[in-house]
């Protein structure tokens, strides 16, 4: 990378930003280029020398300034990613480009999407569907290395286990590493990783305090206090498999930024309910258990899906979001917003000290769902005078009442 000293200086504070309050700290780039060009003499070479290789097949920018200037800051992103992991003593990860123009033979080796980000580890292909951010990319390569299946032995691992409630996870009970029954639980996990979390343990008083029964697992939908025994143990990896793909949509589910396009895109009928909280806010906080108890209640409905953002998670996000929405991210909102070109709705929430109970939630929503779609799933014809003093339209409309905008919810700064 050559770039000028002033837009180097400006990209390289980027390095120190982090999408969350929280993360990975990301050092200055060091200057040393870590991030293969790949072509049809190189590629397999180099793609041999690494254990994990991280590809990004981008699409060709020789033609235009600004989508020139947008890649080299990718470019950059995995600059400094491939510079975090540079030391790192288990496994050996490489990075490399593709371009779809000049790299034609390669690109036909990787997906049929251009500007998608593709990890090739223990002869796997995952598809990344996250921010290309060096942080976020970072945290999910160091879950890609680790295990498909992680092994709770003692009180502490057991604590861990049920303090993660955001994601879908297992739990497994098995005679010993060697039992069939636990390698085709481990062949079920490694199709899912890392995006699904799987735990086994082998130790009977684990075993009890879980309530599995040998060669039995558990299925926990993220934020429902209890799980659900997968039926017809023991199981085979196909069926464990299958019993996943029809359950991974859950009811409530957290916007990451390693997973926010494939989120995004798994709508229902172009639509998504989406819920903003802070967790760390009183206000949010309450709003938050309010949704889980919604989820809860209808844990079994496959039609019912919200997406929870945290703010506080995508800080740069915040003024996008209000713009687009109209609404006020510094207290709880929820709304129901169109996945092509952002029309909404929104639930009217004046009074903060009196949040909607989770039977009025779960009205709206019924309501907003059945009352306000067209035949062909859309919010164009709602008018604000349809909604009562608890509604509004997240959207400016004209003098007859329909909308005026039409803008896509994913800020095009991530959209890689």
């Amino acid at each position: 990378m050559k770039w000028g000293w002033v837009f180097l200086g400006v990209f390289l504070s980027l390095g120190t930003l982090s999408w969350g309050e929280k993360g990975l700290e990301i050092p200055e780039y060091d200057g040393r280029d870590r991030v293969h060009d790949l072509n049809a003499k190189n590629y397999k070479s180099v793609m041999k020398k690494y254990d994990v290789m991280v590809i990004y097949y981008h699409k060709n920018v020789d033609r235009s300034r600004s989508a020139m200037k947008q890649f080299q800051i990718e470019e950059l992103a995995l600059e400094l990613a491939a510079q975090v992991l540079d030391d790192l003593d288990d496994e050996d990860i490489g990075f490399g480009l593709v371009d779809e123009k000049k790299d034609s033979a390669v690109a036909k080796k990787l997906g049929e999407l251009v500007e998608s980000i593709y990890i090739f580890a223990d002869n796997e292909i995952i598809e990344y569907d996250g921010e290309l951010a060096a942080d976020t990319l970072v945290e999910f390569l160091y879950d890609v290395i680790e295990d498909p299946v992680e092994i709770i032995d003692n009180e502490r691992e057991l604590k861990g286990f049920h303090n993660i409630d955001e994601v879908i996870k297992l739990v497994g009970y098995f005679k010993s590493e060697k039992s069939p029954h636990y390698i085709e639980y481990d062949d079920a996990a490694e199709e899912f990783h890392p995006f699904v979390k799987f735990f086994a343990t082998f130790d009977a008083k684990i075993a009890k305090k879980l309530k599995l029964k040998m060669n039995e697992v558990d299925f926990y939908e993220p934020f429902m206090e209890e799980p659900v025994s997968i039926p017809g143990k023991p199981y085979i990896e196909s069926e464990l498999v299958e019993y996943i793909e029809q359950h991974d949509r859950p009811t409530l589910r957290k916007l990451e930024p390693h997973s926010m396009y494939e989120i995004w895109e798994d709508d229902i009928d172009g639509e998504h309910i989406v819920a903003f909280a802070e967790e760390d806010d009183p206000d949010g906080f309450e709003f938050l258990e309010i949704l889980k108890e919604v989820a809860r209640e209808n844990t079994d409905n496959p039609n019912l899906s919200i997406i929870w953002i945290d703010p506080d998670n995508f800080p740069l996000l915040v003024p996008y979001w209000e713009r687009t929405f109209h609404i006020d991210l510094s207290s709880p909102q929820i709304g129901v917003v169109d996945v092509e070109d952002a029309d909404s709705v929104w639930m009217e929430m004046d009074d903060e000290d009196d949040m909607p109970s989770a039977d009025e939630l779960e009205q709206w929503i019924e309501d907003v769902l059945d009352k306000y779609n067209d035949p062909m799933g859309n919010f164009h014809s709602v008018r604000e005078g349809d909604f009562s003093k608890k509604q509004r339209i997240g959207i400016p409309v004209d003098e007859q009442g329909y909308s005026l905008k039409r803008l896509c919810i994913i800020c095009p700064l991530l959209r890689y």
